[in-house]
């Protein structure tokens, strides 16, 4: 005889399945992904240039790099590791990547970190902020062993200018905790974690020049900031906008979710009073990002990877990150791109609270919201912009707007079963210097070179290169950095071990890419003759013809 309590979990069991069922095949599935034109296999792309950091013991042996980030400035390239900042110059890099200046930046907080860290491998100093502070100053903080510390450099010479001053605030205590950080309107704008342990998260702004005064966001509330993880910060018009991942407060079903997120601070925010938000922003807002694969049920990419600098996208400014499914499900990348005037606009909509007496989020009726409406800035040139207590405690208990921030065209521009990481973008490609093409660094050490078009929300995948080999950078396949160099047509590549520079393209192969009638020049004279037909380029055979279109198509004609 069945025992009554299993046959009631069998019954249980079997109804939930039932109920689950219909959800399963309504489910949306990942669309299939794009099949490359060509392929570079690691014994091509191998013999590319690359730079693994400084050798000691008779050239033998190697420090190691620790990649942290770069940033390219003119013809120059400026790599933050390690202890050490290296530039190389891009002119000279087509071959082999030697530095033009080394600036070694070793930690003085040695005895007192081998007390405190958990790790030693903490007990250096990681470059973890590398920012132009103007046309003649690089702004530079290394996590100095637990003891963050920032530093002024000429960026011509790398000779410290002025004094170094206490980083809190500008710079994490570990090389593991996220950092972002910008200069807008003389003022350094950061997101990170102001403590050793990681708990305070905060976007800070602090080393300004003119009466403005330093504000955070509010300590230790998950309303506000919850486990973020700070990917990348834009300026534009009158705002800082942040983009992260966080834990979702707003989630009430079971286990920890992820959200992206996009927040905003006005430039002049003035904080608000002795009595409430002192110290702290009255302008701050935050809005969920929606990076979705569309359909009966929606497929989210929820968790924000990487993110462009502002581009103009159908003359409109916007942003395109790099989005991934949460960690324990299915795994899945996609890239989606944000109009600012789109983020701006759900500011202005409706705000999300959540009641005391229970745990569920609600919308705030529109007569609840106070004026002056908050996240709004004050209006250029005027006096100081007060905010009444009752307005201010709203703004405390309401960071966050309830609805989402909609992807361009509701949908994604590309999507991926690798796990993608780093995204940069050519806006100006083609002969016509009029077409995009998207690189996108992976979890498994390649780069997927992607012509899209926004217009028409099409995607071709031109090329998957293999980059990364175990001669070249013993470590981690995880691609960390892109930074591209158009006039070159080089890409640079980032591992936690290596540098390694790829050509745009490979036409070279192709012994007609190299004839004059597949010159750039020689193709925007054939585009603007409307007479001339495909006939007229006279190929030796079918195959190569085949090489030329092959050729052609994967460069992007003048890569």
């Amino acid at each position: 005889m069945i025992d009554r309590a299993l046959w009631d979990s069998v019954v249980m069991a079997m109804v939930s399945l039932a109920w689950l069922l219909p959800a399963i095949a309504a489910a949306t599935p990942f669309p299939i992904d794009l099949q490359p034109i060509s392929v570079e296999h690691l014994e091509d792309s191998q013999q590319y240039p690359s730079f693994q950091g400084l050798v000691f013991n008779n050239d033998s042996e190697r420090l190691g790099l620790d990649y942290q980030r770069m940033i390219r400035i003119q013809h120059m390239l400026y790599i933050a590791a390690r202890d050490h900042i290296y530039v190389v110059n891009l002119t000279t890099a087509v071959h082999k990547i030697i530095p033009q200046q080394i600036l070694t930046w070793r930690s003085s907080n040695l005895e007192m970190c081998a007390i405190r860290a958990r790790n030693s491998d903490e007990c250096y100093n990681y470059i973890k902020v590398l920012v132009r502070r103007d046309n003649e100053t690089l702004f530079v903080c290394g996590t100095n062993a637990l003891k963050p510390v920032c530093r002024n450099y000429r960026l011509s010479s790398l000779e410290q200018v002025g004094q170094e001053r206490w980083g809190q605030g500008l710079c994490p205590f570990q090389s593991g905790h996220s950092s972002v950080g910008l200069f807008a309107g003389g003022h350094f704008y950061s997101a990170t974690v102001a403590d050793f342990q990681g708990s305070d998260a905060l976007i800070y702004r602090s080393l300004g020049t003119d009466e403005l005064p330093l504000l955070r966001t509010v300590r230790h509330d998950p309303k506000w900031l919850r486990e973020p993880e700070f990917v990348h910060a834009v300026e534009y018009g009158q705002y800082v906008y942040v983009f992260f991942s966080e834990t979702a407060v707003e989630h009430t079903g079971a286990g920890r979710v992820v959200y992206s997120r996009v927040a905003r601070v006005c430039k002049n925010d003035e904080g608000g009073s002795r009595r409430l938000l002192h110290g702290q922003w009255t302008s701050f807002v935050k809005a969920r990002l929606d990076c979705s694969v569309p359909g009966d049920t929606f497929f989210y990419l929820d968790v924000l990877q990487s993110l462009t600098s502002v581009l103009q996208i159908n003359q409109r400014p916007a942003v395109l990150g790099v989005f991934t499914t949460q960690n324990n499900s299915i795994p899945g990348s996609a890239v989606c791109g944000f109009y600012l005037d789109d983020i701006d606009q759900v500011f202005k909509g409706k705000f999300k609270e959540q009641k005391k007496s229970d745990a569920v989020w609600t919308t705030v009726p529109e007569e609840h919201v106070p004026k002056p409406r908050p996240g709004s800035c004050a209006p250029e040139g005027s006096a100081y912009f007060h905010h009444p207590d009752f307005v201010l405690s709203f703004i405390e208990k309401h960071p966050l707007m309830d609805e989402t921030v909609s992807s361009i065209n509701s949908q994604p521009l590309i999507t991926s079963r690798y796990k993608l990481t780093q995204i940069v973008v050519d806006t100006a490609a083609g002969p016509h210097q009029n077409s995009s093409v998207v690189f996108l660094g992976s979890e498994d050490g390649r780069v997927l070179k992607i012509l899209i078009s926004l217009r028409e929300n099409s995607s071709r995948l031109l090329e998957d290169i293999s980059v990364f080999n175990h001669t070249q950078c013993p470590g981690e396949r995880r691609v960390l950095g892109l930074e591209l160099d158009q006039e070159r047509h080089a890409l640079f590549v980032a591992f936690s071990s290596c540098i390694i520079r790829v050509p745009l393209s490979r036409c070279a192969r192709h012994s007609s890419c190299r004839s004059s009638s597949l010159d750039p020049e020689h193709l925007r004279r054939d585009d603007a003759d409307p007479q001339r037909t495909s006939d007229d380029a006279d190929p030796e055979s079918t195959t190569e013809l085949t090489n030329i279109a092959k050729c052609v198509t994967e460069s992007y004609i003048n890569y």
